[in-house]
């Protein structure tokens, strides 16, 4: 994904994206999350998506009221709990929003018939890259940004998340505008704008992934501890 099409129609090399990060980043770092979602939509179009985990639609319905219909990528990893399923069914059914569900290129079934059953059990990378990142690459490609949840509050390896960065091994803009966000930030907004939530976070899941790599995390713990617990794993592979 080395060049895109810009609003002429002509290519728009990853430099010059790069070059639009190194233009902006530094103004955006202290605007708000609409004001970034604004700069986002003013400037790629129709060419962004925003990665919607299904954990809870913050950053969704923030898009959505700045720029309706933009695409909200869902990764359908088959290994989802039933309750973030049922988050994505409840947030596509609100007016104005396009969710688009994205599934590998294997069902599960496939898959262990290729690799082996429970191939996230035995090599966690490899399944992530097949149900995760893989899939994420082929839905973005031909656009020139991503905007993503990411939150510095969510643990120590997110601490330094940019609001503007470049992904470079997508050669695309990512924006992370909820970057500086706190939960209690999250919470009220949530509260106050009837954000869909995945229930799953009042169960002991303050960070929800596919169900066998996910457990309830401790009140002590760092909120993504039941994430791959006891593996070394902390990230699926998305944002490296």
């Amino acid at each position: 994904m080395s060049a895109i099409t810009d609003a002429t129609g002509q290519m728009r090399p990853a430099a010059e994206l790069h070059a639009l990060v190194t233009e902006h980043w530094g103004r955006l770092e202290g605007a708000s999350a609409h004001d970034v979602i604004v700069w986002a939509a003013a400037t790629f179009g129709e060419r962004w998506a925003v990665a919607a985990s299904m954990q809870d639609g913050v950053l969704a319905h923030l898009a959505q009221e700045v720029a309706p219909g933009v695409r909200l990528v869902f990764l359908d990893t088959g290994y989802h709990f039933p309750e973030t399923l049922a988050t994505r069914d409840a947030l596509a059914a609100r007016p104005g929003h396009h969710v688009l569900t994205v599934t590998p290129g294997q069902t599960v079934a496939e898959q262990d018939a290729t690799h082996g059953a429970a191939l996230h059990d035995r090599d966690p990378d490899l399944c992530c890259a097949l149900r995760k990142t893989h899939p994420l690459d082929e839905a973005l490609d031909g656009l020139e940004a991503w905007a993503t949840g990411l939150r510095r509050a969510q643990s120590a390896g997110r601490a330094s998340t940019a609001v503007l960065g470049f992904d470079e091994r997508r050669g695309l803009v990512k924006i992370a505008p909820l970057a500086s966000w706190t939960d209690a930030q999250i919470a009220d907004y949530v509260a106050s704008n009837d954000v869909v939530r995945n229930p799953l976070l009042d169960q002991g899941y303050p960070s929800i992934g596919c169900a066998p790599c996910t457990r309830r995390a401790g009140a002590d713990e760092d909120s993504r501890a039941g994430r791959w617990s006891g593996t070394g794993k902390t990230e699926c592979g998305i944002h490296l």
